[in-house]
Order: structure tokens, then C-alpha cells, then sequence
């Protein structure tokens, strides 16, 4: 609860069990909307190309 403070019986605690990304589409052209497949760009050799393709920094 957002007004609990530490001691508050009634506090909730999540803990994530694993992390997980997903790239979700912005252009509309992916056949598996709403995450991203590539659609819009040509192929990457490597999953880092096509992570840094979609971050701006390639």
C-alpha cells in the first residue's frame, strides 16, 4: 500500500522471480502486435545489433 510504512501489518512485498524485456512495436507492421518482430527494418545479424537498432545506437 502506498501509504504503509514498514511496520503496517497490512504491507504488501513483491519479489520478482526473474527479469524479462520485451520490444514492443511502434511502426504497426509486425504480424505478431503488440511486441515487435522486425518488421520494419532489415535483418540484424545478432541480437545485440538488433537491441542497440532499437535503442538508437547503432
Amino acid at each position: 500500500m502506498p501509504d504503509c510504512n514498514r511496520t503496517c501489518a497490512e504491507a504488501l512485498r513483491l519479489t520478482a522471480e526473474r527479469e524479462q524485456r520485451l520490444l514492443l512495436c511502434r511502426c504497426g507492421r509486425s504480424a505478431d502486435l503488440p511486441y515487435c518482430d522486425g518488421s520494419h527494418s532489415p535483418p540484424a545479424p545478432g541480437l545485440g545489433d538488433k537491441w542497440r537498432r532499437f535503442i538508437g545506437k547503432a
